[in-house]
């Protein structure tokens, strides 16, 4: 009796400790792998999850039925290179130095999540377009690689000469090949699509589209409802549904391995569509994302719709904590962003954390085309149905110079409408919503007004609302030592542009040198100030 009493007392114990235990742990039994799948530029509206009846996007749709859609999922900084950094390095624009700008050199300082997860035992690799664009170098001066490995050699005969040949799929397969059997995965699946330039008319011819899929209201306000615009957003969208169809099939190759419920897919973008006054600018159109995940091992409650504000800097930790790696071991400079696995654990919908009610966003520069390569720096926040935005620099030109064609807007159909739009007065408001200036403070109410047409900072009514949004966005940024808030925001004007061919772009143009902008229309370069009396009314 003597032994068998402390045996089975020890038993007991054990039995409790276990039942405790696996109360707190999530149903996953291993570290997850994790497939994370970013279009290059797109709006989150435009997916099937959201209501979009003229994009087709079935695998997207699927990942959001099977897993999580997100309402509320924003970039910090509207574009690529900065968008890629904020998710790569769980830290916002301004803790970054050279890189809150688009093509930077990234710091050697900072280290990424997927070199992180390649050190503790994953298997990395990405496809397509990775950190982009930029140049990143180890302390050394050798070259780097912020997602270690690319797998992008295998090519396809894409549907249009402007889709990436990049064999997207194939690729994907190419590096489950090459991992070991008890080794899990990290892949970045980064589509070129629907980043532009595109084959025009191509959704019509090549993807059965028509004008008339395009309803006036679906078509933003602040562009002409025309049909030369219509034919563009469906050039978008047969870009996006490419880009879907490269993600079901990998969808189907993780099933035919048994791999699909143990990976993590998380599919999203890296900015908002590349249209006039959304790409490179802070709207709610420029910053807000589709975001879905699915893991059928992890997610307690499949779909779920959650209004939870989630930030791009949030998915470092979150790959970090289902990795098992502790942000002190991990060599990552203090990640700012907060892991979401609680969402995904949680059987709740709409909201489930309180605390997630807002988001950062801002900007520096972007591309080049203004006097000595400055950019337009913003700094905003996004709490409820609110979009506050600070503009520091507010007589700079926000989508670039006129002189040099407004570079800070890719070039395209809808580009080229808005650019003439300011040569009849009936329709001058288009082009000013796209590239005219703006005050030093704008405030939407983004439920009722999506578009951020009407700026309340100047209503009366809406005072205090605007100064504790303000108060609130400038304690957080001084929280994070943003230069801007301490007089010192003139450095990120002052780091070099990486590309070479760009930099002092306005004053070589100027004095007669041949300059080349391959993201917009040769057309738009133009001297749009020597324009008729209009523009002095």
């Amino acid at each position: 009796m003597k032994k068998i009493i402390p045996l089975l007392t020890g038993l007991l114990l054990l039995g409790v400790w276990a039942f405790t235990d696996s109360q707190e742990k999530p149903k996953a039994k291993q570290v997850p792998n994790i497939l994370f799948a970013i279009m290059d530029d797109v709006t989150y509206m435009h997916m099937g999850a959201y209501g979009c009846d003229w994009v087709k996007t079935p695998n997207f749709d699927r990942i959001a039925a099977e897993g999580i859609l997100f309402n509320n999922a924003y970039t910090p900084n509207a574009k690529c290179a900065p968008s890629r950094s904020n998710i790569l390095t769980g830290r916002n624009s301004w803790q970054l130095e050279e890189a809150a700008n688009h093509w930077p050199y990234f710091p050697a300082k900072f280290k990424t999540f997927a070199e992180v997860l390649d050190e503790h035992g994953y298997h990395v690799g990405y496809t397509g377009k990775g950190w982009a664009p930029g140049v990143a170098k180890h302390e050394d001066g050798s070259p780097r690689n912020l997602l270690v490995h690319n797998y992008s050699e295998l090519k396809t005969t894409p549907p249009t000469p402007q889709i990436s040949n990049v064999d997207y799929a194939g690729n994907f397969e190419a590096f489950l090949n090459e991992k070991n059997d008890d080794e899990p995965f990290f892949f970045w699946y980064g589509g070129l699509e629907p980043h532009r330039g595109y084959e025009y008319g191509s959704g019509i011819d090549k993807g059965g589209k028509s004008i008339h899929d395009v309803g006036d209201d679906q078509v933003y306000s602040f562009w002409p409802s025309k049909d030369s615009v219509k034919t563009d957003l469906l050039d978008y969208a047969y870009e996006i549904e490419y880009f879907d169809k490269q993600l079901g099939k990998m969808l189907d190759e993780l099933e035919k391995r048994g791999e699909l419920e143990n990976t993590l897919i998380v599919v999203t973008s890296d900015n908002g569509m590349p249209f006039p006054r959304i790409k490179g600018q802070e709207y709610e159109y420029s910053n807000h994302l589709p975001l879905a995940v699915r893991w059928g091992d992890g997610i307690s409650t499949a779909g779920r719709k959650i209004d939870d504000f989630i930030s791009f800097i949030d998915f470092a930790p979150t790959f970090l904590e289902l990795a098992g790696i502790k942000e002190k071991e991990s060599g990552m400079k203090n990640i700012t962003g907060n892991s979401f696995t609680d969402i995904l654990y949680s059987s709740k919908s709409k909201q489930v954390d309180p605390k997630r009610d807002h988001v950062l966003i801002g900007k520096e520069r972007h591309d080049v085309g203004r006097p000595e390569d400055h950019g337009y720096p913003i700094r905003g926040i996004v709490k409820g149905d609110l979009l506050y935005l600070q503009n520091f620099e507010p007589d700079r030109w926000p989508a670039g110079n006129p002189k040099t064609g407004y570079l800070n807007t890719d070039g395209g159909a809808t580009k080229t409408v808005c650019l003439n739009s300011i040569y009849n007065e009936s329709t001058f408001q288009y082009w000013a919503w796209s590239f005219g200036k703006r005050p030093a403070e704008e405030l939407y109410n983004i439920n009722e007004d999506p578009d951020c047409i009407h700026n309340l900072a100047d209503n009366g009514h809406f005072k205090k609302e605007k100064d504790a949004l303000k108060k609130k966005l400038f304690k957080e940024l001084k929280a994070q030592a943003d230069p801007r808030m301490y007089g010192k925001g003139n450095v990120f004007d002052a780091y070099k542009y990486a590309d070479q061919s760009g930099i002092d772009f306005y004053s070589r143009y100027m004095d007669g040198e041949e300059m080349r902008a391959g993201w917009v229309n040769k057309n738009d370069f133009q001297n749009l100030e020597k324009l008729k009396p209009i523009l002095m009314n």
